[in-house]
């Protein structure tokens, strides 16, 4: 967390004891941590304790005009790394859910362009409230990242789900969150589609049958690196990843790219977020769930080794590599409690592809398999010839340019979000051919 900045709002409960702890643990792991009080968080911590904390100023008020004149509302909002809300109470999440700005707090988390992570603590019965569960789920919805509760005894003397996580567990979620970095991007402007186009749309350039959909794409190598020069890697261009996070989001889809050491522009529309290794790409692909469908097209490397904190030298012999396993990013997804409805991975094989491709269906526990023959020149090419493995068997869809095979899938996937079955056969095209 070396030189991250931390912008900490918080909120008014019991709990707000707990963010004194987790400044310190920021500092202490190399962050910087400014303040923003809440008039209820005042009646449990002083500014000053914060001040202390922190060695930086305390921001209370939206009507400070010395803090207004030194540094305004908007770029304090805007010059941290990340947004904390420690705690969340039901009320703030509430009004950052509606988007209420009615003081400091809430018109900067209005206001603010950077990631936004929040840790709740209410009563138990306040947590399960289903204003709250909607407002969780909303709120999650727009890229908010809340963390799961503790479960334990409550200050009111009841006990269930509604403990603030401890400051060493919230400490790991920010350097996890941390651990990507994100792009943001403009939004691609949309024309919803008439009632006559209510259905999810199949044709080449109809756009509205993913819209208030949210899909995670990850695309191109992970790199794992040897020493800090060397890596371990792989040939993947990211270009059939791209294309497929470009044609989501022309059918309207919220698209979360996770990508990983690629030379390629970003897709409009399209929230991209950058990636070295294996373990980032995990993290990342988890801070942005929930969604209703991730399409894993992304080579990860299966193996990492302990990488040397000097360049290996030549004359020192070949080296010995101690090689651990890399997470699996697709069957944890498969057994995420976060897991999306409909679950896409890639298979990229030499040979015998289907059968592989079948067995790894079964084994990685997800909806569909794209398995497709890389023995020639299509890791870096800019065609591909794919088959479609689902329950209800094997299509095989003709050599295209992957943009056409991005098209082509990303219609399948609007389909099966509209309520058709996802395991059945591809919707014809305009000509009456399965795609």
């Amino acid at each position: 967390m070396n030189g991250k900045r931390i912008l900490l709002v918080v909120g008014g409960g019991i709990a707000a004891y707990k963010s004194c702890e987790l400044i310190r643990l920021i500092r202490k792991a190399g962050g910087s941590v400014r303040c923003v009080l809440t008039a209820g968080g005042s009646q449990f911590v002083t500014p000053m304790t914060l001040a202390a904390l922190s060695e930086q100023p305390v921001h209370t008020s939206l009507w400070d005009l010395k803090d207004e004149v030194e540094m305004g509302h908007i770029q304090l909002s805007r010059e941290a790394d990340l947004v904390v809300v420690c705690p969340a109470t039901a009320d703030l999440m509430a009004k950052m859910a509606a988007g209420i700005a009615d003081d400091l707090a809430t018109t900067l988390l209005l206001a603010t362009d950077k990631p936004v992570l929040a840790a709740p603590a209410m009563n138990v019965r306040m947590w399960r409230h289903d204003a709250t569960v909607r407002n969780v789920a909303r709120l999650r919805s727009d890229g908010v990242t809340i963390l799961d509760p503790d479960e334990g005894e409550m200050a009111c003397g009841e006990f269930g789900p509604g403990r603030l996580p401890e400051p060493e567990a919230i400490l790991r979620a920010i350097e996890t969150r941390l651990s990507v970095r994100a792009e943001p991007v403009e939004a691609l402007s949309l024309s919803v589609p008439g009632e006559e186009k209510s259905g999810p749309s199949t044709g080449s350039g109809r756009t509205g049958g993913l819209i208030g959909k949210h899909v995670i794409v990850t695309a191109g190598p992970t790199h794992e690196p040897i020493d800090p020069v060397r890596v371990i890697a792989n040939r993947s261009s990211g270009k059939q990843g791209f294309a497929i996070a470009e044609a989501l989001a022309a059918l309207g889809a919220r698209v979360t790219l996770v990508a990983g050491p690629v030379a390629l522009a970003s897709p409009a529309g399209v929230e991209r977020i950058d990636v070295e290794t294996a373990r980032e790409m995990d993290a990342a692909v988890e801070a942005a769930l929930p969604a209703d469908a991730a399409v894993l097209v992304a080579a990860v490397a299966d193996w990492r080794v302990i990488p040397s904190p000097a360049k290996l030298k030549k004359a020192e012999g070949a080296p010995r590599l101690d090689w651990l396993a890399n997470p699996d990013i697709l069957a944890g997804l498969a057994r995420s409690p976060l897991r999306p409805s409909l679950l896409v991975g890639f298979a990229a094989e030499t040979g015998d592809v289907v059968n592989v491709a079948q067995a790894k269906r079964a084994t990685k526990g997800c909806d569909w398999i794209v398995a497709n023959d890389v023995s020639g020149d299509v890791m870096g090419g800019d065609r591909n010839r794919v088959h479609l493995i689902t329950a209800a068997g094997v299509e095989s869809w003709e050599e295209g340019e992957k943009s056409e095979v991005a098209r082509q899938l990303a219609d399948r996937i609007a389909a099966a979000l509209g309520g058709r079955d996802a395991n059945g056969p591809a919707a014809p095209d305009s000509a009456g051919e399965a795609r």
